[in-house]
């Protein structure tokens, strides 16, 4: 069994209500908004640069992939950020407890940015594979630890999350420009290695201000079996590594990026088809709760597909603000020019300056506010007119970068209407006993759309640019407006609940 650590008495849950140092909230809750703000800024300050760097010549210091292979490697990327939290969350809540987990993630994604600041091929992988295994420690359970400091009654709770939430924003917003202006300044490995320097210093203050998180995320509910079964998924994993590894360097077999990220597409298709079917087949639910299946797995395509064109932010719309966009138009006197990155920064400016509003708008309508079908629609339709917005300036190669900041605009808005409410509708749909297990399913939505979002960029410079945008946005469109048709069976199907 792992260890169990005795909890510090002085910010329990049972008494942090008293505990008001950070904005009327636990001073615990710092410790997490920083961490999560240096974790975000790391994550998307790297993302920023990725596609660029994979694509970018030798010459101008990059590795010269083509868009083909960059978006599989792109797209493969971004889905296992998401899946890997599936198991991050299980090893958190089985073994070590979230409070390891978050240190030993934060640990591991240092390393993986640090790795990536090293202008190998090599260790531009080994930092990708190490990410990817750091974020699904990190993200899924400090989250889970903000919710620790409350107790359950406690009305702060949703403006701890509300302030939590501004944490990503901020870390989101600033390291495109940092990372983006070290990486052009300097060199790409530059942005690389900010990103890695941002997560040291998450953790840093995470130890430092480790005093103030109480019992939050110290213990954890495993058995011996679950023990065992951890690791023997860790002996197996090493196997099939270590006979991957000696049979790419001994030619027995032939890897490649589209490759891998083809098999790994046709791997998460079937794991969303499986469990689908397994849950439309299983036994000992209700007429009502089985009906709200239906509702789940229409909400899970339009997550899917909104989260397929959002995503794209790092992908094909990185690559239209670099090889399309009239950067000079607005170059700084006194920080330079303006480059590509600092686009991937408007979204989490949006975010920042629109969420108040669309608190105040669904509060306004009160018994008018639509259901989570409609803000579905309404998010569908959004994030498709930003593409569509592109499609009459695709061609040219000097595009006011006004038109792109249309689009972070139009797909904010969008991102505002649906991404809240896909959480909520979850945990309202689903059966009690299985909650958790549909909430690991809505992030497995997310990894389809990214997954799809990357492999479109695979696309980038075999399709005509108005043609490709023309296509993502006629689907968001269509099936957004199909949400509007299906308002009231949807709603009759969630027995009022959706």
């Amino acid at each position: 069994m792992p260890e169990i650590v005795q909890a510090d008495r002085g910010n329990t849950p049972s008494n942090a209500r008293w505990n008001s140092s950070f904005f009327g909230h636990p001073m615990g809750l710092s410790t997490l908004f920083f961490t999560e703000m240096w974790e975000r800024f790391s994550y998307y300050g790297m993302r920023a640069l990725l596609m660029l760097f994979m694509t970018a010549t030798a010459a101008n210091g990059g590795l010269g992939f083509p868009t083909s292979k960059a978006g599989s490697i792109y797209g493969l990327y971004t889905a296992l950020v998401y899946l890997v939290g599936l198991p991050g969350g299980w090893i958190a809540d089985r073994i070590v407890g979230q409070r390891r987990a978050v240190l030993v993630g934060g640990i591991i994604i240092a390393f993986g940015h640090f790795s990536m600041a090293i202008p190998r091929l090599d260790t531009f992988y080994l930092g990708l594979g190490l990410i990817v295994i750091g974020t699904g420690l990190l993200k899924p359970n400090i989250s889970t630890m903000v919710g620790a400091l409350y107790t359950p009654e406690d009305a702060r709770r949703d403006g701890g999350f509300s302030i939590f939430y501004m944490g990503i924003n901020i870390g989101a917003m600033i390291s495109p420009l940092v990372c983006g202006y070290l990486s052009h300044k300097y060199d790409w490995h530059w942005g690389f290695g900010a990103a890695g320097v941002g997560m040291t210093l998450g953790l840093i203050q995470y130890v430092a201000g480790g005093r103030f998180l109480g019992a939050a995320g110290l213990t954890s509910s495993g058995t011996e079996a679950d023990l065992k079964l951890f690791q023997r998924g860790l002996g197996l994993s090493a196997v099939l590594i270590a006979a991957g590894s000696v049979a790419a360097l001994t030619g027995a077999m032939s890897f490649s990026a589209e490759g891998i990220s083809d098999v790994f597409g046709v791997l998460l298709f079937g794991i969303v088809v499986a469990f689908f079917v397994w849950l439309f087949a299983a036994k000992g639910y209700t007429g009502a709760e089985r009906n709200r299946f239906w509702v789940i797995l229409v909400l899970f395509i339009g997550s899917a597909l909104f989260w397929s064109a959002f995503e794209q932010a790092g992908s094909t719309l990185n690559l239209f603000a670099e090889r399309n966009t009239n950067l000079h138009a607005w170059d700084f006197p006194l920080w330079g020019p303006f480059v590509a990155e600092y686009f991937q920064s408007l979204n989490s400016v949006f975010i920042i300056a629109l969420a108040p509003v669309f608190a105040w708008i669904w509060i306004a309508l009160k018994h008018h506010e639509p259901s989570s079908t409609g803000k579905f629609s309404v998010g569908l339709i959004f994030v498709g007119l930003g593409f569509a917005v592109l499609i009459p300036v695709a061609r040219g190669t000097a595009v006011s970068p006004w038109w792109l900041t249309l689009t972070y605009l139009l797909h904010t808005i969008g991102e505002l209407c649906l991404s809240p409410v896909g959480l909520s509708a979850m945990t309202k749909l689903a059966p009690v006993r299985i909650g958790s297990l549909i909430m690991g399913v809505w992030f497995l939505s997310m990894a389809v759309g990214d997954y799809i979002g990357g492999r479109l960029a695979s696309v980038y410079e075999t399709f005509p640019l108005p043609t490709l945008f023309g296509i993502v946005a006629a689907f968001c469109i269509v099936v957004g407006a199909l949400f509007v048709l299906l308002l009231k069976p949807m709603k009759r199907l969630a027995g009022g609940v959706s």
